[in-house]
């Protein structure tokens, strides 16, 4: 077997502020003088996983703060042998918690920048939005997404709680579409075949993210393998939050049995206790895949990225590479 740490990975599905290291955390929180607990705290679900989330947010004040975990993250994801990553990050909320709309995004993207020339990691940000959120607060991500698509922000996208309809946003989801702002949602995770459908038809999904569930409707699974559309599958977060009962128990063998595009992801890293190579490990162990299949995941994230195509051809090469050693 080869090295996975040597494969040319793509990251689709991972937000930033659930791969900041705990160690980072107690350090930026002392620093802006906060209290935190020497580790990370329990959780058993979705509800502990937001609470943690929350922890973390209000712990990341300063510039300098948006931009260690920016460049920390890029320094993590290369030594796993990410070569192309798109980071979600939820840019409006940090700057109307702040009252600096544009700083965290701005230093976030500072962070990334610097990560490159360090580590030769090329990121791109997508910009999320809770579905639980205000209507206004979306405007103003869509707002940020086109301000800032030059220096590397190249979406938008709908996440949490998927009972939240997306129909409230439905207006500034058409007008990002019709700017040229990439679309991807969370969907199909918590809720069946509705929420994937909506994603596609009200929200104008390029990509999913997890869409599991897709499995609950044949129809729907045949329109997804006819159109392409790329999952952002993220087994051991689904573990972690209960929509799988173990990696061995994971829908991804099905999934792409039938066909459909699925690109294996970490979401949460450091609450579900994984990285990008651990996720390829767990999959291999799991399923038995051997490398030539592993590789057929690592493409068909590099095929399903908004990376430039010099980008992928890079990576394509790169991927022929590590099957040739």
């Amino acid at each position: 077997m080869r090295d996975i740490a040597r494969l040319p990975k793509v990251h689709l599905h991972v937000h930033l502020e659930s791969t900041v290291r705990w160690t980072t955390v107690r350090e930026i929180a002392d620093a802006n003088g906060l209290t935190v607990p020497d580790v990370p705290p329990a959780f058993n679900g979705f509800r502990q996983f937001a609470d943690y989330n929350s922890l973390v947010r209000e712990c990341l004040r300063r510039p300098e703060d948006f931009r260690r975990i920016a460049l920390e993250f890029c320094e993590d994801e290369a030594a796993q042998g990410t070569g192309y990553a798109e980071v979600t990050f939820t840019a409006a909320s940090h700057g109307e918690r702040l009252g600096r709309p544009e700083m965290p995004l701005e230093a976030v993207l500072e962070g990334l920048a610097e990560g490159r020339v360090a580590y030769g990691i090329e990121c791109r940000v997508i910009l999320d939005h809770s579905r639980r959120r205000s209507v206004d607060r979306a405007w103003r991500t869509l707002k940020l997404a086109t301000r800032y698509a030059s220096d590397g922000v190249i979406g938008i996208g709908l996440a949490g709680e998927e009972s939240y309809s997306l129909a409230p946003f439905a207006e500034v989801l058409d007008a990002a579409k019709d700017s040229g702002v990439h679309l991807v949602h969370h969907a199909g995770e918590e809720r069946g075949p509705e929420s994937i459908r909506e994603a596609l038809l009200l929200g104008h999904a390029e990509r999913l993210g997890h869409g599991i569930r897709a499995l609950d409707d044949d129809d729907l699974v045949a329109e997804m393998r006819e159109r392409a559309i790329p999952l952002e599958v993220c087994p051991s977060s689904n573990v972690t939050l209960g929509f799988a009962p173990s990696i061995e128990d994971h829908p991804l063998p099905r999934l792409r049995a039938a066909g459909l595009v699925v690109t294996l992801n970490t979401d949460i890293p450091s609450i579900a206790g994984t990285s990008l190579v651990e996720e390829y490990t767990r999959v291999r162990d799991a399923f038995g895949y051997d490398d030539p299949t592993l590789a057929e995941l690592a493409r068909a994230g590099i095929d399903a990225s908004f990376a430039p195509p010099a980008t992928k051809e890079r990576l394509h090469r790169q991927t022929d590479g590590w099957l040739a050693s």
